[in-house]
């Protein structure tokens, strides 16, 4: 059963820095029948609130950081109900005290970024049915958008908080162009600064590498760095021993990799185009089966600087070996 803090959706609304990455665990003393039992069932949708008291705020005078972390098991199934005494934080190598621990799904801003490049067009009718079982696992305060892309990116529905205009729009694409990949992701974290959601990811969809955008990879993974936003990506490709294509095209799947490492996101490569529903699917609901693990870092100093972060997991006795995901680190305020 997963433990919910009563004071997860107030610490998820603090404008916290988002990080995480794969990490090693050691050993607890915690007796078997203490553990947690490891679940991918997604969490039950709340309908919307039409009145109640308010939640309660917290007024936060130091620096806070929030990092959302993604735990799973060998089986790559997602682990709920740890505590926070199976987290340790470090920033720069300096242990740091959680202060915060949260583990509930939060209200979402998401965009998605999909291929409508000429070479996916056998390739569009799962591609819109991945969509659409991402929506599936969305709650009512949920915002979306939509960013399609060929020769150059395009957004073709601003925040909305109904899924079925996505998918409606999906309907008509066709394929046609080249491949603007980067350009597409820049254009939706310039959108996704209109989130209303503390809380924010992109999900792109493509087939391939870029070779039509103006950005360069360098500047799009510095922004990405610097940004707000978990990324995460499904890579269609063919097999490898198969692929007779571009430089660019055959440099897609480690693009997309290091996009979404960078970020705490992950890459899912797809050669059997028939996945792409479930692991959809799959995305949505690690989004909401993630901790949020917050700590006042010790160095204050507000120089700008980029500051390393690395997540431990003490290993709960009982448990096959855990692995948790979450973003490298993030740059400090400038005074």
């Amino acid at each position: 059963m997963a433990v919910r803090s009563p004071l997860s959706r107030t610490l998820l609304g603090v404008a916290g820095l988002l990080l995480f990455l794969p990490v090693v665990a050691a050993d607890d003393s915690r007796t078997a029948s203490q553990q947690p039992r490891v679940t991918i069932e997604p969490r039950s949708r709340r309908p919307p609130e039409e009145s109640g008291p308010p939640s309660a705020n917290i007024r936060v005078e130091a620096n806070l950081v929030l990092i959302p972390v993604t735990v799973t098991d060998p089986l790559n199934r997602f682990v709920t109900g740890l505590e926070k005494e199976h987290f340790r934080i470090f920033e720069d190598k300096v242990e740091q005290t959680i202060t915060h621990f949260a583990s509930e799904d939060a209200p979402l801003s998401v965009g998605f970024v999909f291929d409508v490049s000429g070479s996916m067009g056998a390739k569009l009718r799962k591609s819109r049915e991945a969509v659409a079982q991402f929506l599936k696992t969305a709650n009512p305060e949920d915002e979306f958008f939509l960013v399609q892309f060929s020769d150059r990116p395009e957004l073709v529905i601003p925040f909305t908080h109904e899924g079925e205009e996505i998918q409606n729009r999906l309907t008509f694409t066709q394929s046609k162009g080249r491949t603007a990949l980067l350009d597409a992701i820049y254009l939706a974290l310039h959108e996704m600064k209109r989130a209303r959601n503390p809380r924010k990811a992109l999900l792109v969809i493509s087939d391939g590498g870029d070779n039509s955008s103006r950005y360069t990879q360098s500047e799009i993974k510095k922004l990405v760095r610097e940004a707000d936003v978990q990324i995460y990506a499904i890579g269609i490709f063919e097999p490898i021993y198969s692929r007779g294509r571009t430089a660019e095209e055959l440099a897609g799947p480690s693009l997309l990799s290091e996009i979404a490492e960078q970020t705490g996101g992950r890459h899912y490569p797809v050669e059997n185009v028939n996945e792409l529903p479930d692991i959809a699917a799959k995305i949505g609901i690690e989004l909401r089966n993630q901790y949020v693990l917050g700590y006042s870092p010790t160095n204050r100093q507000k120089d700008g600087k980029y500051r390393r972060v690395q997540v431990k997991l003490i290993q709960p006795k009982g448990l096959p070996p855990l692995r948790a995901f979450w973003r490298l680190g993030y740059y400090a305020p400038v005074e």
